[in-house]
């Protein structure tokens, strides 16, 4: 073993908690470390995160990942923090103080990883600050995001390849789980990656069982899975109110059950997901809104009674099933009448342009901002409020958001939680001075050193404010008017939590008139978005070949070898019988019809006593073709001549 293998096994041990690298990760790792430019295709579940983290732990400097995913960065945040390596986000919802001190904070060195949206990289505070990083490593997450022919395509990811010329030889590695030939192609020529090294791990996952059920009554054949399988679960729905119905429905039948959805408060969403992460709630059932960031390895079935968008969504989502090893279901409950509404729906995902305009307009006006506001401000926002406000259809307005967010115009983050932070803005002698002069605000300022210590100076901790106040023995509601007077001093920058979902402008206000909106490229994902709705119900609807394989002949993956687990595969299985079991069923057919008599199917497995499975099906089929036996313009059996 080379002295670099060393060092990346040691901190994969030490640090991570983990025995040995997977097979494709370790390659990926060393080309990263070597300083090569990386495209790694990992599936859901494939251990993506650790591909920069351990070289980027390795490496001298800051590693910055750039992800769309406020959650998911707030999530491997939490989790570096919790093994003791420095690492911080920068999203939606910070102060432009708390910006500045973060930034800071990452040129002085000590931080191992930034976290940011692509958005970010736009802002000239960031780029100045980017400027004098220094910098081991970009990390691109979800970097299908670059592509147009991606499913979910954000213009702002085109900005990574401006930022890379201020550190021309730092390396990227891109990442993502999902990504068709065309998706591939456009990666590498948009992240300008040079003399790439290109990793895939196959889309087959061995140990998951992929199903699909043609069904009227959903609940009925859910609650016969979820009897038959033990063992974590997630339930798929696609609306809010859905969630809460199938829980209750779930409840009543004696499941232990959880709804999840973005319209929750930031604490009830954390207390549900680690009530069913601890094993305290049996199945979650959600919205898409769960799953990004959640790793629960030993999630035995995941259910969707609606069909997601197209088979890039309902892969990571079914994906998170077995992340294990162990033998795990996905199973899609669906019927003609889903078909029909899902290319319906892919039909409306993108409203005409004026509508655009119009929505634009009124965002404009429903937060008060003049032409030329300066972009990267961030407001709560509830999407039925403003709906109401301007007697717009909601639907119609949530499509019209994603598109103005697929044009880089506007991000909306439905599922937004910030909890509270705080950082001292004066220096400990100015703060004790204060704890002098005001003696009624001296027990929150002694709890917050005590609990965050002398680090609070240099930069933002979160605080819990009813913990804080359990510990200085006091009303939580006392404690936080301390604090908002401390901030009303210039004291201390407090930020209280904020758990709405939060719509930022990304740009510039535009006048509505002269929005620029790309026409060529709303009509192209248009057009796209409808195609991959077709496919996803070819998937659905499809009986002809393995589930697995349809799936990764969808990312451009083929195979001949067949996943022998998938609905299509076991039923293959039943049909076919031992050559010397099939043989002597034959001969017992051929013995029956012998004395001239006709016999309907039923009749005909009676008089032979067998069951009319799949394998015996395949059999009479077989002696039919074989033109031994004929079946009669009555639809009865008939042996032919001696045959």
């Amino acid at each position: 073993m080379t002295e670099a293998n060393d060092r990346l096994v040691i901190l994969l041990k030490e640090v991570f908690g983990l025995k040995e690298f997977r097979p494709v990760q370790k390659q990926v790792i060393d080309a990263v470390y070597q300083g090569e430019d990386t495209l790694a295709i990992l599936p859901t579940g494939g251990g993506k995160s650790l591909c920069y983290q351990v070289p980027g732990l390795a490496k001298e400097g800051i590693c910055i990942v750039i992800s769309p995913l406020i959650a998911l960065m707030k999530d491997q945040v939490d989790y570096l923090k919790a093994r003791g390596v420095k690492a911080v986000a920068l999203h939606a919802g910070m102060s432009a103080r708390e910006i500045d001190t973060l930034l800071d904070n990452c040129i002085r060195g000590g931080v191992k990883f930034l976290y940011l949206s692509p958005e970010r990289l736009k802002s000239e505070l960031f780029v100045e600050r980017f400027k004098q990083m220094n910098l081991n490593l970009i990390a691109v997450d979800e970097a299908h995001c670059i592509s147009q022919w991606g499913y979910d395509f954000r213009p702002a990811y085109l900005e990574i390849s401006n930022i890379r010329a201020y550190h021309p030889k730092v390396n990227v590695l891109a990442l993502t789980a999902s990504a068709t030939p065309e998706v591939e192609k456009d990666i590498l020529e948009k992240l300008q990656l040079k003399k790439p090294a290109s990793f895939h791990q196959s889309f087959a996952r061995k140990n998951l069982s992929y199903s699909v059920r043609l069904v009227e009554n959903k609940l009925e054949k859910g609650l016969e899975i979820l009897k038959r399988l033990s063992g974590s679960a997630i339930w798929y729905v696609r609306t809010r109110q859905a969630t809460q119905q199938l829980t209750k429905q779930l409840q009543q039948m004696g499941f232990s059950a959880a709804a999840y959805h973005a319209g929750m408060t930031g604490s009830d969403r954390s207390a549900k997901q680690e009530a069913w992460k601890t094993n305290q709630v049996r199945i979650m059932v959600s919205t898409n809104a769960f799953g990004m960031g959640i790793d629960k390895p030993d999630v035995r079935v995941v259910l969707h009674s609606d069909l997601p968008e197209n088979v890039e969504s309902y892969y990571q989502e079914a994906g998170r099933a077995g992340r294990d090893g162990q033998k795990a279901y996905a199973v899609l409950l669906t019927n003609a009448q889903d078909f029909e509404q899902l290319l319906d729906r892919a039909a409306l995902v993108y409203p005409p342009i004026e509508f655009l305009r119009r929505v634009y307009q009124c965002l404009a006006n429903y937060f008060q901002l003049a032409i030329g506001t300066q972009s990267l401000r961030s407001y709560d926002f509830e999407i039925s409020d403003f709906a109401n406000t301007y007697q717009l259809p909601v639907l119609d307005s949530f499509y019209a958001l994603k598109v103005l967010e697929e044009e880089g115009l506007v991000a909306l983050n439905e599922s937004f939680f910030a909890p509270s932070r705080a950082h001292f803005l004066v220096n400990p002698q100015r703060l004790y001075e204060v704890q002098i002069q005001h003696s009624k605000l001296d027990p929150v300022i002694k709890i917050l050193l005590r609990t965050h210590g002398g680090n609070l100076f240099s930069e933002y901790f979160t605080i819990q404010e009813a913990r804080l106040a359990k510990a200085a023995g006091m009303d939580e509601a006392v404690l936080i008017k301390a604090l908002l007077e401390l901030a009303k001093m210039e004291v201390l920058d407090y930020e209280p939590r904020k758990d709405r979902p939060q719509l930022t402008f990304l740009t510039e206000r535009y006048d509505a008139a002269t929005l620029p909106l790309n026409f060529k490229r709303i009509t192209l994902r248009r057009e796209l978005t409808l195609h991959k709705a077709t496919q996803m119900v070819a998937y659905a609807h499809q009986t002809l070949i393995c589930r697995t394989q349809f799936i990764q002949a969808y990312f451009g993956e083929l195979s001949d070898e067949k996943c022998g687990v998938c609905d299509h595969c076991v039923e293959q299985k039943k049909a076919s019988l031992p050559l010397d079991v099939e043989n002597k069923f034959k001969e017992l057919v051929l013995q029956t019809l012998a004395v001239g008599e006709s016999f309907s199917e039923e009749e005909l497995f009676d008089a032979v006593n067998k069951p009319a499975s799949l394998g015996h099906l395949k059999c009479l089929r077989q002696l039919v073709e074989e033109g031994k036996v004929e079946m009669t313009a009555s639809g009865k059996y008939k042996r032919i001549g001696d045959g």
